[in-house]
């Protein structure tokens, strides 16, 4: 057998389009090069592996089965590739991660250095709401989580991060308002909520039912840039993580109101399934934010590091 990955690479990708052209397209490759290598691939069988009725390619039964073959090769060389640069001392290897939607604003900084340490490692970051990041934990399909307020119910680890800290605000302009005012006078206002499921709405309806307030105007959106836009264009008043609004209170946007019970303060942590057999791209990110943690909260952050 003389074939090479590069030709079982294109086989595939044939078999996927179950075209020529459409293969040499996502390949970026000419149609003639494609043909070229298929043929020698072909070449080194007897029985064919593609035929041609009409004017439609199909893969037979034998390339069917020489298909899962070629993709067992194939990662069976990317694992002795990864092998190989582990033992080389270049760390590799793909990161999951969820963040609750307001984490956006901290996990960025937590990953920069370490990402331009070790180009090998791959890191996408899932950014979505609590409920859903509580799921994916659940099911294990993520490495971490960036989660403000641990889920009870589950057995995790954490790393702390940095606090998060819930004000009061509004829009510089709203109609009728200071900037400190008493609970009862809550009920007067339009309030702006997060969407069920959220930790933002967890935390501001815990703190308006412990304060005995009667929401009588509201507003519910799905996301924390919805809800600064819709008070920053003066809509209502709402409960919201200070991260997040960094630049409009330096920009005179939008004001803290003071009041009694706030901020409320939690911590960002990075969170992981208690007993999770880390990779080592993943024991390796954790003991990078361990050692940087405090460094990255005082360059970037108000807030201090644990």
């Amino acid at each position: 057998m003389n074939y090479t990955f590069h030709q079982l690479q294109i086989f595939l990708k044939v078999c996927e389009y179950q075209s020529i052209t459409k293969a040499a397209e996502a390949l970026f490759l000419t149609q003639p090069a494609v043909s070229i290598q298929l043929k020698k691939l072909q070449d080194e069988f007897k029985i064919p592996l593609t035929e041609v009725i009409g004017r439609q390619l199909f893969v037979t039964d034998f390339g069917k089965e020489i298909k899962k073959l070629a993709e067992d090769i194939l990662l069976t060389s990317a694992a002795m590739e990864v092998k190989k640069l582990e033992y080389e001392g270049i760390l590799t290897g793909n990161i999951r991660i969820a963040s609750a939607s307001t984490g956006k604003y901290v996990i960025p900084y937590f990953l920069t250095e370490f990402m331009l340490k070790h180009p090998q490692v791959n890191i996408s970051i899932d950014v979505t709401n609590k409920t859903q990041v509580v799921k994916n934990l659940q099911d294990n399909s993520i490495d971490f989580a960036l989660v403000s307020v641990m889920p009870p119910h589950l057995s995790l680890e954490r790393l702390p991060l940095i606090q998060n800290e819930l004000y009061l605000v509004s829009s510089v302009n709203y109609a009728g308002i200071g900037t400190q005012i008493n609970l009862k006078s809550l009920e007067k206002y339009t309030l702006i909520f997060r969407e069920e499921g959220s930790a933002t709405r967890i935390a501001m309806q815990t703190y308006l039912n412990d304060a005995k307030i009667v929401t009588r105007k509201s507003m519910e959106l799905t996301s924390n840039e919805a809800v600064k836009q819709a008070v920053k264009a003066g809509l209502g008043i709402s409960i919201v993580p200070i991260i997040g609004i960094q630049n409009e209170l330096q920009l005179n946007q939008m004001k803290i109101i003071k009041i009694k019970g706030l901020p409320i303060v939690s911590r960002w942590n990075l969170a992981y399934s208690k007993g999770k057999r880390l990779a080592p791209a993943e024991k390796a990110l954790l003991k990078y934010i361990e050692e940087n943690k405090k460094s990255i909260s005082q360059k970037h952050f108000s807030m201090g590091a644990v």
